[in-house]
């Protein structure tokens, strides 16, 4: 070794040339474990950066330099094997995903089924105008009162009775729709 380790933090020409002895070798190291080839040029980078923190931390009389090398490329891949599950169990658990059994599906399927009815109502009240559908959402839907939804929506009681009419008679063209738009205005 022509130069001490913890010289190559500080001299841009002995990393250098540190570097090109040393790439090809870890480039190889790092590719026989992983099989992305960006994952193993970002810890090919990763442990030449963590060289330049650590140059001090060798120790010829413990080994070569490409055995310490080494041993900063494998902390590097178990940094990212565990960067990467962290992130897959992650990813699962905001998810929500999980593996769905025959019993999970059955019980999705009738849900979905069962609500067929309400997505083709909101479906059909998507093409009426803002205020109408919210009118007819707070009176059919969430079943309050035309007062009780004209406060909501900040409107005097007389423009929550046209809305609603409007809506309803809008919504009396489509055929699912029937069930929600022949209830009685209260």
């Amino acid at each position: 070794m022509r130069r001490k380790q913890a010289d190559i933090a500080a001299d841009p020409e002995a990393f250098e040339a540190f570097y090109r002895r040393h790439v090809d070798a870890i480039t190889s190291f790092l590719a026989r474990r992983v099989a992305d080839p960006n994952t193993v040029a970002d810890l090919v980078a990763e442990v030449f950066a963590a060289v330049l923190d650590s140059a001090h931390t060798y120790r010829p009389g413990r080994g070569s330099e490409i055995a310490w090398l080494y041993g900063v490329a494998r902390n590097a891949l178990s940094a990212e094997r565990r960067r990467a599950f962290k992130e897959t169990r992650l990813a699962e658990r905001v998810g929500g995903r999980r593996p769905l059994d025959s019993d999970d599906v059955t019980e999705l399927e009738e849900r979905i089924d069962a609500e067929s009815l309400a997505r083709r109502a909101f479906q059909a009240m998507a093409g009426l105008p803002d205020g109408d559908r919210a009118m007819i959402e707070l009176v059919v839907i969430d079943q309050l009162t035309i007062s009780e939804a004209a406060t909501a929506l900040g409107i005097r009681h007389g423009a929550a009775r046209a809305r609603l009419h409007r809506a309803r008679r809008a919504l009396r063209t489509v055929p699912e729709m029937a069930p929600f738009v022949l209830e009685g205005i209260q």
